[in-house]
């Protein structure tokens, strides 16, 4: 009876919300094939990493995951390794894998996910491994998805990024910026809504981009696609990300303040405070202009939570460069802050540039500036004392049982205990008064 037990796939999953929702699409595509989830990778027959490629770090990372690897390999010959995502679309990374870890059978990337089944297939019957990964090409639509949670979704609405900034490498792994057709998104977010889910978030590399490469005759906008998503019924929150200042449009930020499902969260990358960095990484804006964004968002949207991601060392930056993203950390006042260490990647602009900055001084900086941004983050979430949140219960929280864990229409995590006898919280929308305000969460009680 051996042979008859269903086949289980190990699926682990690194980087932002886009490869998060292509590990859906990959769980929904070995599912359909009729393999079940495994709790790790020691009982599964199939093993699979979906890669970022964003941070150098990133890389070293994924070899010392594959290393781990080889033991379960050689114990289960048997075992397909493969390795998915941005990383595997990088030629450098390809070739690394080739020679020095034959033990992996597989690589794919963004662009084939729905050819997984057909190359398990093909390994299983020849042996052979299968390390050809395509380019840039069309995005398979309407492929099965295994949703990690039954009341919030992620919805792809662009693909791909124009940009290039200079220390970025998505555009060279993820392609052209190409949109989805509205009626395909509707349509998945009206399916969604009949399943039960309450909230979802529209994603792309930039959404603020979205529809631009449309017929000029068939033209709709992120603003139009939000007012289409904000009709839908059973949908309670939307939120998206991420968006790119320089196309942050007022016609956006008025049918952010008018649609009422929209939350009151907005993540709007800064990367750095000083002109002359913001030049040298080619992101078309000042900090004026960034400064005058944020003005017009908080007197449309009064309430509205700003969170950023914020880049230090970047070549060229001295100590002056950096105050200056101290003094726009401070003058914004973000609730909270993505900070890195600037880490060069090959084939993009900035990694070819000579004046680098040393190691020990962007830690120095880095460190700084979470101190301040944790100030901030701290100060934002005390000013929410006393004061009534309605937020969605996303369930226990994973430290403390008896404690559940929901998220503010601002996104920020709020702890309460459930009241007595209480059953069925989760997905579902509660009012709290918070109590008390964290550096990274707030506390509060449920309001009867």
């Amino acid at each position: 009876m051996e042979n008859c037990r269903k086949q289980k796939y190990f699926l682990q999953v690194f980087g932002c919300q886009m490869n998060f929702h292509d590990g859906e699409k990959i769980a929904g595509v070995l599912e359909k094939m009729g393999y079940v989830r495994a709790d790790t990778p020691e009982e599964a027959d199939v093993v699979l990493l979906n890669t970022c490629c964003v941070r150098e770090n990133a890389e070293n990372r994924l070899y010392g995951h594959l290393g781990n690897l080889k033991p379960l390999k050689i114990n289960n010959p048997e075992l397909i390794i493969g390795v998915g995502g941005c990383m595997t679309q990088l030629p450098t990374v390809r070739a690394t894998i080739e020679a020095d870890y034959p033990y992996i059978d597989l690589l794919f990337g963004a662009f084939n996910i729905h050819q997984i089944p057909e190359l398990i297939m093909k390994i299983r019957e020849t042996g052979s491994r299968i390390l050809d990964v395509p380019g840039e090409g069309e995005m398979e639509e309407d492929l099965p998805v295994k949703r990690e949670s039954p009341f919030q979704a992620w919805v792809t609405v662009i693909y791909g990024c124009n940009n290039f900034c200079t220390y970025c490498i998505v555009p060279y792994v993820r392609g052209r910026e190409k949109s989805r057709r509205p009626e395909k998104i509707l349509m998945e977010i009206r399916e969604l809504a009949a399943a039960g889910v309450k909230e979802v978030t529209l994603l792309g590399q930039n959404v603020n981009s979205y529809g631009l490469d449309f017929p000029v005759e068939e033209r709709t906008d992120f603003a139009d696609l939000l007012a289409a998503v904000n009709t839908v019924d059973g949908i309670a929150r939307i939120r998206f990300q991420t968006s790119h200042p320089k196309d942050l449009s007022d016609k956006l930020i008025r049918q952010m303040a008018e649609a009422e499902k929209v939350c009151e969260h907005l993540h709007l990358p800064l990367q750095a405070g000083s002109d002359k960095i913001l030049k040298l990484m080619n992101r078309k804006y000042t900090r004026d202009d960034y400064l005058r964004l944020v003005d017009k968002l908080r007197s449309r949207i009064p309430e509205i939570a700003l969170t950023t991601d914020l880049i230090v060392g970047f070549p060229g930056e001295e100590e002056a460069d950096f105050q200056d993203t101290l003094d726009m950390v401070k003058k914004v006042g973000f609730d909270a802050a993505f900070t890195f260490a600037y880490s060069p990647r090959v084939g993009t602009q900035a990694a070819k540039l000579t004046n680098q900055v040393p190691e020990a001084e962007k830690m120095d900086r880095l460190y700084r500036l979470i101190e301040v941004v944790n100030q901030q983050a701290k100060a934002a979430n005390r000013r929410l004392e006393g004061t009534v949140q309605t937020i969605l219960v996303e369930g226990p929280s994973p430290k403390k049982k008896e404690i559940y864990a929901g998220r503010t229409r601002g996104n920020k995590l709020v702890l309460f205990a459930p009241p007595a006898g209480a059953a069925g919280l989760t997905g579902k929308e509660l009012n709290v008064r918070i109590r008390k305000g964290l550096t990274y969460t707030l506390q509060g009680e449920v309001v009867e």
